[in-house]
């Protein structure tokens, strides 16, 4: 059985429908669940493929914003000497490119990638090109960066290299700036304890 609308006209019906369909879309962007650990996302890896983050539960995760025109980007080379060390007890590395810091990251995904295994020989999981910092920021560095989502360490990404370390629940436990480097012993310490 029909519903008879008299003395509606069609304008008022369309903007009746049109706002049914705005109430919908507003509850279900509303009902979607919010990130509570950084295993919630899902990313674009180097070679464009969706990587669910939570393949990841159970590991011990360093996520850093990487560049191949920094002042750091040596630092491949530790970042490749640290997953060699410890990714038989389940330590996993996820670069991600950014070119928000004096333009360091301009090549494109695949540039990178080849850039990456040609000259550090880096094999760890390398992720598609992102922003960490301002109106374009990902959500995953809103989440890292955020009072709201990591009150311990929150506060702006400052540079290339920047480290986060994350233990096997999924939850932050440590921040270290970029001039830290990987195989610095605050960093292999926080590791081998998130390990344990």
């Amino acid at each position: 059985m029909g519903i008879v609308l008299k003395g509606i006209g069609a304008g008022t019906i369309f903007a009746l429908g049109a706002l049914l369909v705005m109430g919908s879309t507003f509850a279900s962007s509303h009902s979607e669940k919010k990130p509570r650990s950084v295993l919630d996302f899902t990313m674009k890896n180097i070679d464009g493929k969706e990587v669910p983050l939570s393949q990841y539960r159970g590991k011990v995760i360093l996520i850093v914003n990487v560049a191949s025109k920094c002042g750091y980007t040596p630092q491949y080379k530790s970042l490749e000497e640290l997953y060699n060390k410890y990714k038989d007890k389940g330590f996993v590395i996820l670069g991600f490119p950014a070119n928000n810091f004096g333009r360091q990251e301009p090549g494109t995904d695949s540039e990178i990638k080849s850039f990456c295994e040609t000259n550090y020989g880096v094999t760890f999981a390398m992720f598609s090109k992102i922003s960490v910092k301002g109106e374009d920021e990902h959500p995953l560095y809103t989440f890292l960066t955020s009072e709201k989502t990591d009150p311990k360490f929150a506060g702006d990404v400052k540079w290339n290299f920047q480290k986060y370390l994350v233990n096997r629940k999924g939850v932050i436990v440590a921040k270290f700036l970029s001039a830290v480097d990987p195989m610095a012993p605050e960093v292999t310490s926080a590791i081998e304890q998130a390990l344990q």
